[in-house]
């Protein structure tokens, strides 16, 4: 299986538990936790997959039992695993959040061993089983803010990622501004909250519109910008801006919603989509998302 998009970063165990009581520091309330596969390029990988698309993953797993089940669990979804760098010395990582009936309460990404591994989770991109240096991979990328700031700096100017369609999305909030190297990569789109979009931008933007704006001022030359049930924006250099209305609907969980939108967006575009037709997509794919209408 040769995989037509590659996802880089996060690939790890998603440990959630949800209540359908609106929550609060301190609340102690009943609920359902599950573990199921997640982490950045995950959650990109199988939603594209879910879009008939074979991604191949770049990341870091353990050789411990919770990274022996994580990788089975991967090829159970029809990803390509073969490129996955498996230490014999970090454990696999993992990421835990409680969500109320009032969103997400808080969270918390163990992704040290990706860290830790740095570029040799790269290596498949230079020795000649994803590309080499003088024939790079030329396909889409879907990068995630996980990385390092380095190893994302390096990646902005490695010549392994020249030819490539870099689709970047941050970790989290607290991670945005490691994406600030890419920020005026020629070949970058970024995926970004507005609370995100404001930290890369350093504005106090109040709607996607105007922080997608802010974004391509800082030199960024192409930009997605969502904000919850409010209006998103798309932006281009030498384009404009456009907007999109998310579908109303009832939020059932939130963790994962902005991957479902990128992959979505993506998967749109490769099929000849025009600028708001894509957006307006993405847009109805992660409102579908985050009702509880697809598994996740």
């Amino acid at each position: 299986m040769t995989p037509d998009i590659l996802c880089i970063g996060s690939v790890l165990w998603d440990i959630i538990g949800r209540s359908p009581t609106a929550m609060r520091l301190g609340s102690d309330v009943p609920g359902r936790i599950t573990r199921l596969p997640g982490g950045v390029a995950m959650n990109i990988a199988m939603t594209l997959r879910r879009f008939g698309m074979v991604p191949g993953l770049l990341t870091a797993v353990g050789r411990d039992a919770e990274g022996d089940e994580l990788v089975a669990a991967c090829d159970l979804l029809g990803l390509h695993t073969a490129d996955i760098y498996r230490s014999d010395d970090l454990p696999t990582d993992r990421y835990m959040a409680i969500e109320g009936a009032n969103g997400l309460i808080a969270a918390i990404a163990d992704a040290h061993s990706l860290e830790a591994a740095g570029d040799k989770i790269l290596r498949p991109l230079g020795d000649g089983r994803l590309g080499t240096g003088a024939a790079p991979w030329s396909g889409p990328i879907a990068l995630d803010g996980n990385l390092t700031e380095g190893l994302l700096a390096e990646i902005a100017a490695s010549p392994l990622f020249a030819r490539a369609d870099l689709r970047v999305a941050p970790a989290s909030p607290g991670k945005a501004g490691r994406l600030l190297p890419l920020l005026d990569h020629p070949a970058a789109t970024l995926y970004v909250n507005l609370e995100e979009a404001n930290i890369l931008a350093r504005s106090e933007c109040t709607s996607a519109i105007d922080a997608a704006q802010a974004l391509l001022d800082r030199g960024a030359g192409r930009v997605l910008v969502t904000h919850g049930g409010d209006l998103a924006a798309e932006g281009r250099k030498g384009q404009g801006v456009i907007r999109g209305q998310p579908p109303k609907v009832l939020v059932t969980r939130v963790t994962g919603a902005g991957d479902t939108f990128m992959a979505a967006h993506l998967v749109a575009e490769r099929r000849g989509a025009d600028r708001q037709a894509a957006l307006d997509e993405a847009l109805r794919a992660a409102a579908t998302y985050v009702s509880g209408e697809i598994g996740s």
